[in-house]
């Protein structure tokens, strides 16, 4: 169908007129389809119409704001109610601005996009739609219409921010949108409030300072110890809510957000070596001397195998396998010294481990006897220095972090009482 173009603004977003087999048409796009392609919706006008749409900025974004709910009750694929379109011509268009803004208190429209093009925010929110329009650009600015959203939100939940309040959330980026990874920027913060927010930042370094946050191979190669994460975050939150007890507490979090993210991201670049001195205490060998040869191996048949000939640790080699394939159903590793019939055996779902001895080999076609002695462990930093105690003594030098239960019903009972 031959479609000409018979008004069009310098933003090609704005709904252009169109003539189609001598109709005209008002035209715009808005939405998508199943594809997330973009979908265009046409849908009749008069003269007057037009004549309006071309004098009359306001008035033409005032009716894309009006219309825009309609494209988006179409959803992906459903059709434009075109009646409900054309009804809101004449009352948009041609009516006076006391009956403009009696219509917008009663009918949905798109009020982003009024504020991404110049309105007056304060008419805007007195119900004063015409008066707001006067200084209604053809250009947008998206970001103004983010900021009156993320303030409506705010104001929604009963959050009023304070000037230093919302300088700390623009200097994390996080001010438009909390799920954003935080940054530092201070280009975007008012230079008169820049200093009072180094000063909240000095406070939550300075708290953080000395602690860290360690990888997590038992969620894959890049995840960090939620723990960790938590501990830091308690200690910068303490500290900065004691240091300057007026931040709110969207911006207190917005800080601790930074410094534990920073601290995530280190533990991820880290050299895995470093990564695994985290959590261990290189005095306390204890027990038989160092691991040379060691054993891995998973619940689903996979194995690797360790020698002290090897460039890295054993600690380090046995999280790499184990970040390689842990998965939900696949929590449960092993550490065996076959030559001197010692293990252990992790098992994260429970956050326990076992130390496996052979009190007895096997002879003459009997089964070897072991004994086996359970330990429950405090998440990711109680397996490091299991594991690492190991690696360097052997099950000898793990009496220091026990109780060691034989009782299975024991160690059933104390793990059931550390749930409660």
């Amino acid at each position: 169908m031959p479609r000409d173009i018979v008004f069009t603004r310098n933003n090609g977003w704005i709904p252009t007129v169109v003539r189609e087999d001598d109709e005209l048409k008002l035209m715009l796009g808005a939405g998508a389809d199943a594809n997330h392609d973009p979908r265009t919706f046409t849908f009749p006008i008069g003269e007057p119409h037009r004549a309006v749409i071309e004098r009359d900025l306001a008035r033409h974004l005032l009716l894309w704001s009006a219309v825009l709910p309609l494209c988006d009750a179409a959803g992906t694929r459903g059709a434009l109610d075109e009646d409900a379109a054309v009804a809101l011509l004449d009352p948009v268009l041609l009516s006076g601005p006391a009956d403009v803004d009696a219509l917008f208190r009663r009918i949905p429209w798109d009020r982003s996009r009024l504020v991404a093009h110049g309105a007056d925010i304060a008419l805007l929110e007195r119900g004063e739609v015409c008066a707001a329009m006067n200084t209604a650009t053809e250009t947008s600015d998206a970001k103004r219409a983010q900021t009156y959203h993320a303030d409506r939100r705010r104001a929604e939940r009963g959050t009023v921010l304070a000037p230093l309040d919302a300088a700390l959330l623009k200097y994390t980026g996080q001010y438009l949108h909390g799920a954003t990874i935080p940054r530092r920027l201070p280009e975007a913060v008012d230079p008169a409030l820049l200093p009072q927010v180094m000063r909240v930042i000095a406070t939550a370094e300075e708290a953080g300072a000395g602690m860290r946050i360690g990888r997590d191979p038992r969620k894959g190669k890049r995840a960090t110890d939620k723990r960790d994460w938590q501990r830091m975050e308690a200690a910068v939150d303490a500290a900065v809510r004691r240091a300057h007890p007026g931040v709110a507490d969207e911006a207190v979090r917005t800080v601790s957000f930074l410094i534990c993210s920073e601290a995530a991201r280190r533990a991820r670049e880290a050299p895995v070596e470093e990564d695994e001195e985290l959590g261990t205490d290189p005095g306390a060998s204890g027990g038989k001397a160092r691991k040379t040869a060691l054993s891995f191996t998973d619940d689903k048949g996979g194995e690797k195998k360790w020698s002290l000939t090897g460039p890295r640790s054993a600690p380090a080699d046995f999280w790499e396998f184990v970040a390689e394939r842990s998965a939900p159903d696949n929590e449960v590793f092993t550490i065996e010294d076959e030559a001197l019939g010692e293990g252990i055996q992790l098992h994260f779902y429970a956050d326990s481990v076992a130390r496996v001895t052979t009190v007895r080999e096997g002879r003459g076609g009997s089964d070897p006897e072991y004994r086996v002695e359970y330990g429950l462990v405090d998440g990711m930093a109680g397996y490091r220095k299991v594991v690492g105690a190991f690696a360097r003594g052997g099950c000898a030098a793990l009496d220091p972090h026990g109780p060691w239960m034989s009782d299975v019903n024991e160690f059933e009972r104390a793990r059931r009482r550390r749930g409660a």
